[in-house]
């Protein structure tokens, strides 16, 4: 069984990142979710300023990501005392960028006491294992559905609609401990699946971009989402997803959307 979304190999002196079948998408089967590989960009940034917490990721899914394997590579784009940003990319065999991304980082400040806005957080220990709102697309190969384990508060379940969900992931390595921010990366690019408003069946419903802001490090394994897709007759929409922990709210996942009539294929 599959243990880890990536196996890693040196080539040239670089890292190069071999997906494994858990890292495949719906849509095609030589393309990845871009959940996992989100987790790879948010790895190169954190070590870029580690002394600074990632606090926002924005990608932008410019081409498919391929299966076949990548690359990431990343620079510091501006570097300060409180707030620097950096540039990554995901880079394909053939050395041409299929993702662009930039990251947001803020050194700690002193601890103390704020008032805050309060959310009723599902109970984990009340929430019953269920399926991946999505088990199949336009292919029959493994894929991302058979790297995570789901639960569902009650009341909620994989139909369509805005839904809230559980979800724990497969690390993104092997032997290789993931931040709080790289775990909950897979999660955050399910917004279109979990809050989808028809099957796959029936309509198509990309994500062109994955925009993360996490307000407060993610804690544990299982991470949730409280999500709401909505979609215009002129084929655009976007999915919206508060993102929390058993301790509450961490942040918010955003996604563009493209809407196609029927699955492509």
């Amino acid at each position: 069984m599959t243990s880890s979304f990536f196996t890693v190999d040196d080539v040239d002196g670089s890292e190069w990142f071999r997906p494994t079948d858990a890292c495949r998408g719906p849509w095609s089967a030589d393309a990845c979710h871009a959940g996992p590989p989100t987790g790879l960009l948010a790895r190169a940034a954190e070590r870029l300023l580690p002394e600074q917490r990632l606090i926002r990721l924005t990608v932008d899914l410019v081409r498919p990501i391929p299966h076949a394997g990548f690359s990431v590579t990343a620079e510091v784009s501006r570097g300060g005392r409180t707030v620097s940003t950096t540039s990554l990319a995901i880079v394909d065999a053939d050395g041409k960028q299929v993702v662009t991304a930039s990251s947001m980082h803020v050194a700690p400040g002193p601890h103390f006491h704020l008032p805050t806005t309060e959310y009723d957080t599902p109970v984990f220990a009340d929430a019953v294992a269920g399926r991946f709102p999505i088990e199949g697309g336009a292919h029959d190969l493994p894929m991302f559905a058979t790297g995570v384990d789901v639960r569902y508060p009650p009341g909620e379940g994989p139909e369509p609609g805005p839904t809230r969900m559980w979800m724990r992931a497969l690390p993104l390595l092997p032997d290789e401990p993931s931040s709080g921010f790289q775990r909950i990366c897979p999660l955050a690019d399910c917004g279109n699946a979990v809050s989808r408003n028809s099957e796959v069946g029936d309509v198509a419903f990309m994500n062109t971009d994955l925009t993360i802001l996490l307000h407060r490090d993610p804690v544990g394994e299982w991470f949730g989402m409280d999500s709401v897709s909505r979609w215009e007759p002129h084929g655009h929409g976007m999915s919206d997803s508060l993102l929390f922990d058993e301790h509450g709210p961490v942040g918010r996942a955003l996604q563009t959307l493209l809407v196609q009539p029927a699955l492509p294929g």
